[in-house]
């Protein structure tokens, strides 16, 4: 199926050409109900997207692309454990692993929910034997710091999630997370630790990822200074699928946490990957998030098309991305606990839609993943939206906007939701030449002086954000927001033919890690790469410490 050849998208690529250039503000002043009509609601979180340039036909016709190509039997599909991932042969399930009405979902005529359950069950013991000091390490000490051994959908996810949750964070456990090979990263760590107190989580499905392991033989290197091998398995536990290698290694496959490969990394924070998150908040608050989570999920499932927030969200992207031609997309969360959450979904949206075949392995001819970027509010307005403001790019903006801080603070918050609104409707609204003009006369310009500095402070507006509001990041509204986001990339991914549940493009990379290698670490004869890769080898050989 080609997208791009049915009617709906036809009857779309006429509208955008009779409607590129609507005015947000004109219709703004002429339909007083926009903001209620542009908007939707699940549970507490509420999606306004109103400052989008659409009309009532607009949405129409993108609802009507989605019922082409049967976007609820896709749903239904997911939810009912099909194996959509079709390149794997695999169920795409991370739904069942927050189906807190544990109605069975089945998967090659198995219902996968005792096996999740049981998980669930040993993560509660291990945090409760964790927090409650009935674990202790090897010289008989009590847990205080542990660390996330991971890296992509193993590292991202869950250390999003626990800045996020910092203020439900139990007393006296900390948190630290490793992912990148570069020795730094893990040596920085450690030398704030002691391995007396600190406890290793291994997250790596097969055991076998390079990175991972590498910057886990190196921590158990740091450990065995001080403790024995023996004591590797009071240290160190695993998330992971191979019991083998996990006791190769030296961790008690008792320890072993179970993992599916119906789980994508970047979907598995709400599986055992996301141990790290239940140690650091407690059982109950992880459990409150994979509520939230289910939350979406059920509105995802439930709601017409055209009131569901992430159908809505992902039509929108279309609508920016196969349209307008825009390549970026900016999430910007306006709380400093979010800091991570632009990273976790460029990785979420990247490697999910970030493809140039169909599900039937031809070539496509249309856009699709855009570049996912974004730092917290009101940074970002110091740095980037100069760009989104008055550049040459039509960039789309997620605002996100918490209405209560966890902290004391002082007007902080008050001023920060000002910001972040303000942001939003100068997008909108711009500020023509005659606003310009005047504002510059009440300051006392006049004449060439005028003349020369109005253009550089017009604003053409007519910029499109959406405002995500809700009452406070409690851990039920961040897993809501994150089952969003989720839910909003398989939408455009069923428009776009595309499979979001494999990531082959990461694979060649590693493939030639590996043949290049050897040749980094030794003086021998080189291997055959080409000429500029091999130059460089060169030149590393030169310049390496000896």
């Amino acid at each position: 199926m080609t997208p791009i050849n049915i009617p709906e998208w036809q009857s779309l690529i006429r509208h955008y050409s009779d409607l590129k250039y609507l005015s947000m503000r004109e219709q703004f002043a002429l339909d007083s109900d926009r903001a209620h009509d542009f908007s939707v609601s699940s549970g507490d979180l509420l999606l306004d997207y109103s400052k989008n340039r659409v009309t009532k036909e607009t949405m129409e016709k993108l609802v009507s692309l989605a019922e082409s190509v049967d976007m609820n039997s896709w749903i239904e599909r997911m939810f009912n454990g099909d194996k959509i991932n079709n390149t794997e042969n695999r169920a795409v399930l991370h739904i069942a692993l927050r189906n807190r009405s544990n109605t069975p979902i089945m998967v090659d005529g198995e219902d996968v929910m005792p096996a999740i359950n049981t998980v669930l069950a040993k993560m509660r013991s291990f945090c409760d034997q964790v927090h409650s000091g009935a674990w202790l390490g090897f010289s008989g000490k009590k847990m205080t710091d542990i660390v996330n051994v991971g890296i992509g959908g193993s590292d991202l996810g869950p250390a999003m999630i626990c800045d996020a949750l910092e203020p439900y964070g139990v007393d006296g456990v900390n948190v630290h997370f490793v992912s990148n090979v570069d020795g730094t990263d893990l040596s920085t760590t450690l030398e704030k630790l002691n391995p007396e107190t600190t406890l290793f989580v291994v997250a790596s499905k097969t055991f076998t990822t390079q990175e991972t392991l590498t910057n886990a033989e190196s921590a158990r290197a740091w450990f065995l200074q001080s403790g024995s091998q023996q004591d590797v398995a009071k240290h160190f536990v695993a998330v992971s699928t191979n019991a083998e290698a996990v006791s190769d290694f030296g961790i008690d496959t008792d320890n072993m946490f179970e993992i599916w490969d119906w789980v994508g990394g970047r979907y598995s924070l709400w599986s055992a990957i996301g141990l790290p998150i239940a140690l650091y908040v407690g059982m109950d608050n992880f459990e409150r998030m994979l509520d939230g989570g289910h939350e979406m999920d059920n509105h995802f499932r439930s709601q017409p098309l055209a009131e569901n927030m992430p159908v809505l969200m992902g039509l929108l992207g279309i609508w920016y991305i196969n349209f307008f031609g825009t390549q970026t997309h900016a999430i910007v969360p306006y709380d400093h606990s979010l800091a991570r959450f632009p990273n976790h979904m460029q990785q979420l949206d990247m490697e999910s839609n970030g493809k140039v075949t169909n599900r039937e392995g031809q070539r496509i001819s249309y856009k699709t993943g855009p570049v996912i970027w974004g730092t917290p509010g009101t940074n970002g307005q110091h740095a980037y939206f100069q760009l989104i403001h008055q550049g040459t790019q039509l960039i789309p903006v997620d605002f996100v906007l918490p209405v209560n801080s966890h902290y004391p603070d002082r007007d902080h918050q008050s001023i920060l939701l000002a910001n972040g609104l303000a942001q939003s409707e100068a997008l909108m609204r711009g500020k023509n030449a005659e606003e310009v003009r005047a504002e510059l006369v009440k300051e006392g310009f006049s004449g060439k002086q005028l003349e020369a500095l109005l253009p550089h402070k017009v604003f053409p507006g007519n910029r499109p954000s959406n405002t995500l509001l809700f009452p406070q990041l409690t851990p039920e509204m961040l897993g809501q927001l994150v089952a969003l986001y989720e839910h909003k990339v398989f939408v455009q991914g069923v428009i776009w033919n595309i499979n979001s549940f494999d990531q082959w493009g990461v694979e060649l990379g590693k493939q030639l890690a590996k043949a290049i290698l050897p040749d980094v670490q030794s003086d021998g004869e080189i291997a055959v790469h080409d000429s500029s890769t091999t130059r460089l080898i060169e030149l590393i050989r030169q310049l390496r410490f000896k």
